[in-house]
């Protein structure tokens, strides 16, 4: 009896040993590794989307259908967007952390020496859709490799009430600051202010501030990239007029606000205008209800967007550019690289792209003839947003130390420092100092 049980385990032991041996040939045969070898994760850092639905598609839909097809886990982070480049920062310094980390416009300058070149990537994504936009090209790519994946531009248009605007004798936005001043002084005296920030926040500040430097015809460098150039007679009178459109226009408690506060503000009813996304007004589409005129109408019936006014050194506009960093320190990078290809897919991409209901400007020109333009005629002035972006280092490149300038706010503290009560002189002539630190180091 013994002997049976011996024999039957022997026997046992070797069918298995068979089974093992030849599911083992089969594997190598056909050149795959076992599904729990084969299977890596992907870290990807983002910001929360002011587009919930966004967020939303890619936890729910895009992210599982993503695994299931590329056999891979992918680990969806979101934060506030001021945080990404801390995150960004001590993931390099410590050797870990996210594969891919989201960057804001020339943010990926700075960490050029610790990203992996998606030259290939890109390129590919450009050759399929008609070609990669300047703006983004200009951001992403330092003429030797693309230090990230574009993903999308936020087009900053000034959000407005219309029925407001009308009120105080402006039928249609301002063209000129000027005017934009003497509309706005008279909406503040009714108690709807303009609304926007001097804080040092990823969006709002900057995009707001760098255009209107260029506007009078002032810039951080020359076109050499070196040479800085910002304390100029265009620069001072800029700063001269924003003291007086601050004070006489805005609502004065937002040199404290982030990218968040003026869309509260502007929901609630006590501004009149802002220069934001079109958040704000895809918002009230989302909850007619909720948001109301103070006459209970729906409010997203009495919302426009325009442009920022033009000034005497022209019109401009700097709009929020998103890529994503693939880091040198990753394990996955071939994974990485793969979840990138598969995402900027057409039928993949097409998905979050019309979520955002036109929020966001995809990089590449093929998606300008995208029916989600003629929808809404209300976020027509975005679809070609990515088209007329300048970068910040205007005149010069938008190279390491244009960024190393934006990151510390040195254009918008120029202005905040004005409008809180420090000579226009003064407080060009510190911006002057501290981009020489940058420039001349």
């Amino acid at each position: 009896m013994v002997q049976t049980k011996r024999r039957s385990v022997i026997k046992l032991a070797g069918s298995a040993a068979a089974v093992a041996s030849t599911g083992m040939a089969g594997i190598l045969a056909s050149g795959r590794t076992p599904a729990y070898a084969q299977q890596k994760t992907v870290h990807w850092l983002r910001w929360v989307d002011f587009v919930p639905a966004s967020d939303t598609l890619l936890r729910k839909e895009l992210i599982p259908q993503a695994e299931k097809e590329l056999g891979m886990k992918i680990n969806l982070e979101t934060v506030n967007g001021n945080d990404l480049q801390p995150r960004a920062t001590a993931a390099i310094q410590s050797g870990s952390g996210p594969d891919l980390i989201q960057a804001f416009n020339n943010n990926t300058y700075i960490y050029a020496n610790s990203v992996v070149d998606l030259s290939d990537l890109v390129e590919d994504l450009a050759k399929r859709e008609g070609g990669l936009y300047k703006y983004c090209r200009s951001l992403c790519s330092d003429g030797k490799m693309f230090m990230a994946m574009p993903w999308a531009v936020i087009g900053a248009m000034v959000a407005y009430r219309k029925s407001w605007f009308d009120e105080a004798g402006a039928t249609k936005f301002p063209e000129t600051w000027q005017e934009y001043h003497d509309i706005g002084k008279k909406l503040k005296a009714k108690g709807r202010p303009i609304g926007q920030t001097l804080g040092h926040t990823f969006g709002d500040a900057p995009t707001f501030t760098y255009p209107f430097l260029w506007s009078w015809g002032g810039k951080e460098v020359e076109a050499d990239g070196k040479t800085v150039a910002i304390n100029s007679k265009e620069t001072l009178e800029s700063v001269k007029f924003m003291t007086g459109f601050w004070k006489d226009a805005c609502d004065e408690g937002g040199l404290a606000w982030d990218d968040t506060n003026n869309n509260r503000a502007f929901l609630s009813g006590t501004i009149s205008a802002t220069l934001n996304g079109a958040s704000i007004y895809i918002e009230t589409l989302r909850k007619p209800d909720q948001y109301q005129t103070e006459k209970g109408k729906p409010m997203k019936e009495d919302i426009m967007h325009s442009p920022l006014p033009k000034g005497p050194g022209g019109q401009f506009g700097m709009h929020l550019m998103q890529s994503d960093m693939l880091m040198k320190y990753s394990k996955n990078q071939d994974a990485a690289k793969e979840f990138l290809r598969w995402i900027h897919a057409e039928k993949n991409y097409g998905k979050w792209f019309e979520s955002q209901k036109g929020y966001s400007t995809p990089p590449t020109a093929k998606w300008e003839s995208s029916p989600v333009w003629n929808a809404d005629p209300v976020l027509a002035p975005f679809k070609v947003a990515a088209r007329l972006g300048q970068a910040p280092g205007y005149a010069g490149p938008p190279n390491g130390k244009a960024a190393e300038a934006l990151t510390k706010y040195i254009v918008t503290d120029m202005y905040a420092k004005a409008v809180q009560g420090m000579a226009p002189e003064e407080s060009v002539k510190w911006a002057e100092g501290e981009l020489k630190k940058i420039y001349s180091a």
